[in-house]
């Protein structure tokens, strides 16, 4: 069985914010590099689309020339929350109010998706930390509804639209294996199966292979990455996501974020570290198959169970993003045959 893998444009964003490539140079890298499909996520798409707002002439651009190059658009992964902070919806009413706003977001790219031909939505329900960071298993059985009732209603449209939802494991608390796998037994929808990222696991202090052993069956997308693990205590002190040191040293002259496509082409790569929820730990991206995680035992499970759904390489390293790309998907394909 051949590996069914492409690549999300996430590996590649950095060229779009730097203004070098667009989304169709992209879609034509992928092609090059004989990618059988490629997925879609709006970080670097033009603005207003990034944003989630209507744009009908792109989306059909964008349907046209993956027709024209003959390359599957898989799927839209799109970050989403429906958890509020305790301060901004402090009664039900306006949890309604809020629940009801992102939605509606949601459903606004959804519907951009459809446009652009594709049949398949990930969504999260909570991209990172619990708002208030209350990260307990009791807090997630507060939260537990609201989380099912967004991927009901989520579902339900998508199936007006012919097309699927999938939940990934991501962040720090809607994460994890058995979690992720109880919301979709409790939503109990048809057209939801899980994007299964194998990497994200770490996240939350999982074992990668025991986690993408549990959730494989229900996959319906994976997101192939790697990571390097180290302790906090021997890294550089740099700011990340989920994690701060307090001796960070400042960069003068640098922008928080980088806003122009120029503070782009001149930033200096950061390491791009990710905290995990036990705070001990720091993640940082690597080239498939050169980090720290078993990526043979991973594939070979993915191997061995059948999966012959799409999988999308996600590169989110500090090297040159083309060469991330690049020696990620040989080493992935190298690995699928080897094991």
């Amino acid at each position: 069985m051949a590996m069914n893998i492409g690549i999300s444009s996430y590996c590649l964003c950095h060229k779009l914010y730097s203004g070098e490539w667009t989304l169709f140079d992209i879609m034509d890298w992928a092609k090059e590099h004989n990618c059988t499909h490629m997925e879609v996520v709006p970080f670097g798409l033009p603005l207003g689309v990034e944003q989630g707002n209507p744009n009908h002439e792109f989306a059909k651009q964008i349907k046209e020339h993956a027709a024209e190059i003959g390359l599957p658009l898989s799927a839209f992964s799109l970050n989403a929350h429906f958890v509020f902070k305790e301060a901004d919806a402090p009664t039900l009413e306006k949890k309604e109010e809020l629940f009801q706003k992102e939605i509606a977001r949601v459903k606004a790219y959804m519907d951009l998706a459809d446009e652009m031909g594709i049949k398949k939505f990930r969504n999260d329900t909570c991209s990172g930390q619990q708002p208030d960071g209350i990260n307990t298993p009791e807090q997630f059985e507060i939260d537990f509804p609201w989380l099912v009732r967004a991927v009901q209603e989520l579902a339900d449209y998508a199936a007006t639209k012919g097309m699927s939802t999938t939940l990934e494991n991501h962040g720090l608390y809607v994460n994890g294996a058995d979690r992720i796998i109880r919301i979709l037994k409790a939503a109990n929808r048809p057209n939801v199966g899980l994007t299964v990222d194998v990497g994200n696991y770490l996240c939350v202090d999982q074992d990668p292979v025991v986690d993408v052993a549990k959730a494989i069956k229900y996959a319906d997308m994976i997101h192939l990455k790697d990571f390097y693990i180290r302790s906090n205590d021997r890294m550089y002190p740099q700011n990340g996501m989920y994690v701060n040191f307090a001796d960070a040293p400042k960069e003068p002259g640098r922008p928080n974020r980088p806003m122009t496509p120029e503070d782009w082409k001149n930033m200096i790569p950061r390491f791009g570290y990710v905290g995990t929820a036990a705070r001990n730990k720091i993640l940082r991206g690597a080239i498939v198959g050169q980090g720290d995680m078993d990526m043979w035992k991973i594939i070979s499970i993915i191997k061995e169970s059948g999966y012959d759904q799409e999988i999308s390489l996600e590169f989110e390293g500090m090297e040159d993003c083309i060469a991330g790309t690049y020696y990620g998907l040989e080493m992935a394909k190298y690995i699928w045959e080897k094991v």
